[in-house]
């Protein structure tokens, strides 16, 4: 079953198009995307134990490391490229995000709102960095190295020139998914962006 973010995510996608996902991960959500819209899939993953998950389930997947970069494709070679929850563990998102609109003419970005009332409230309460369910890890062994909200990625969105096409949030707590409407930076889990140039 897929989480509730990647049932959003799968609403923006085309049927019969070409879609890469970068961070593809154990390939759930490429061969979910293959089974009902009959894409094109191809996914980058670094991990040898996911790529080896990817081959099982017969996702095409490329084992390759984002951080150094996507010159390999060309211009306007997917219609959708896809990275579901890796934004904040790379080195240059910003420079990720632009490479993925060349290479696709739109694209999917999914992020733990870092700015979300509960990771501020266990850091104000706590003196702590949060570990929550989106946030699992301690400090010292995260691969989380830029901490986003809603509000500093739509800011780079706006530098950038980037036209968010939608947006959608998802929370896990009820009363947070009936402000998350109103405020998105503070009751928001996971941030969903659909993406253009």
């Amino acid at each position: 079953m897929l989480q509730p973010e990647l049932d959003i995510v799968q609403k923006w996608i085309t049927p019969g198009s070409r879609v890469l996902d970068l961070g593809c991960g154990d390939g759930m959500l490429l061969q979910s995307l293959g089974s009902s819209h009959q894409i094109e899939g191809y996914g980058l993953e670094i991990d040898p134990e996911r790529i080896t998950a990817c081959i099982a389930k017969g996702v095409n997947v490329i084992e390759t490391d984002i951080n150094k970069g996507l010159a390999h494709f060309p211009d306007k070679s997917f219609e959708t490229v896809l990275m579901t929850n890796s934004l904040q563990a790379l080195m240059r998102p910003d420079r990720t995000i632009e490479e993925m609109l060349r290479i696709g003419r739109e694209c999917v970005v999914t992020f733990p709102n870092f700015g979300n009332i509960r990771a501020r409230t266990y850091l104000g309460v706590k003196g702590q960095m949060p570990v929550t369910k989106q946030l699992s890890y301690q400090w010292y062994d995260t691969p989380n190295i830029h901490f986003c909200t809603v509000k500093d990625f739509e800011t780079l969105c706006l530098e950038k020139n980037i036209s968010i096409i939608h947006r959608a949030t998802v929370s896990s707590h009820a009363i947070d998914r009936q402000l998350m409407g109103i405020w998105p930076n503070l009751f928001a889990e996971t941030a969903i962006y659909h993406l253009s140039k």
